[in-house]
């Protein structure tokens, strides 16, 4: 499994993954409980692959 999610990339899943498991956690809202949706961008942002990108092919990392 090679790598398909870069530098800005990464670190934006990371934030918008972690901003929203906080929700989740965090909110008293009734709609928090999809604040877990989060958990998605975050495991890609670090795992650095993203099984949406490859019937597009879209990398935005550098080439290996």
């Amino acid at each position: 499994m090679t790598s398909n999610v870069g530098g800005i990339d990464r670190i934006l899943r990371v934030i918008v993954g972690l901003a929203l498991i906080a929700f989740a956690l965090f909110s008293g809202h009734e709609y928090a409980v999809w604040g877990w949706v989060g958990v998605a961008p975050l495991a890609t942002g670090l795992i650095r692959w993203c099984p949406v990108y490859l019937p597009f092919g879209i990398r935005t990392c550098g080439k290996n």
